[in-house]
C-alpha cells in the first residue's frame, strides 16, 4: 500500500469514527428530548396517570366522595426520608384540598431533589389537577432541615360526566423523589 493510500485509508477510517460517534451523541439526545416530550404529552392529556395543573380551583363542590391516598418513595441515592402527614383524604368532586408532604435530609450537605409523580387508575388523570404542588420546582433541603411540602388539588367536576369513571371511589398519588441533576455548592466544593 502507498503513503498516499495509508493517509486516505487513515482519513476515511478518522471520518468514519467521527460520524458514529456524532450518531451516537445525537441518539442519546434524541432520548432525552423524546422523554421529555412523552411526559408532555401525558401530561396535556391526562395519560399514563399525568395529572393536570390549574390556575384556579372550581366554583361548586359535588356530593360524590372520593378518597385519596398518597404514596411515597425516595431513590436510594438521594439520602432523604420523604412521606405524607395524612396517608389518605377524602375529598368532595370540585372541593379545593391541601395535603402535607414532609420530607427531611439526613445527610451533612444540602441536596436537592426532584419529584415525579402519577396517579392511579390512570384513567382519573385528566380530572385530577394541582393547583400548587412542591414537585413542580426542584427542592432544595439544608443539612439534617425538616420540611413540610404542601400540595393543593382537586378532582375536576367533568369527572361527574365520565361514565367510564363511575366505578372510581380511591386515587391514590404517588409521588417518587429523586437527586435532581444539578445539586447546590457544598463548603467542600466552594473551597476549591
Amino acid at each position: 500500500m502507498t503513503e498516499t493510500n495509508k493517509k486516505t485509508s487513515r482519513r476515511r477510517s478518522r471520518r468514519m469514527a467521527m460520524v458514529l460517534a456524532g450518531g451516537v451523541i445525537g441518539m442519546v439526545g434524541l432520548s432525552y428530548a423524546a422523554a421529555v416530550f412523552y411526559q408532555l404529552i401525558c401530561r396535556e392529556a391526562g395519560l399514563g396517570g399525568a395529572t393536570q395543573i390549574a390556575q384556579e380551583v372550581p366554583d361548586k363542590t359535588f356530593d360524590r366522595i372520593i378518597t385519596v391516598r398518597f404514596d411515597t418513595a425516595v431513590q436510594p441515592d438521594l439520602p432523604w426520608t420523604f412521606y405524607p402527614v395524612q396517608r389518605e383524604i377524602k375529598v368532595k368532586v370540585g372541593e379545593n384540598a391541601l395535603v402535607m408532604f414532609r420530607a427531611e435530609n439526613k445527610t451533612d450537605q444540602p441536596i436537592a431533589g426532584q419529584a415525579l409523580y402519577n396517579v392511579t387508575p390512570d384513567k382519573i388523570g385528566p380530572y385530577f389537577f394541582k393547583v400548587a404542588c412542591f414537585c413542580f420546582d426542584v427542592q432544595t433541603l439544608a443539612p439534617h432541615e425538616l420540611a413540610d411540602m404542601p400540595v393543593s388539588l382537586f378532582l375536576d367536576p367533568k369527572l361527574l360526566k365520565d361514565r367510564n369513571a363511575d366505578d372510581v371511589n380511591v386515587v391514590t398519588l404517588s409521588y417518587t423523589f429523586f437527586k435532581a441533576s444539578t445539586q447546590p455548592a457544598t463548603r467542600l466544593s466552594e473551597a476549591k
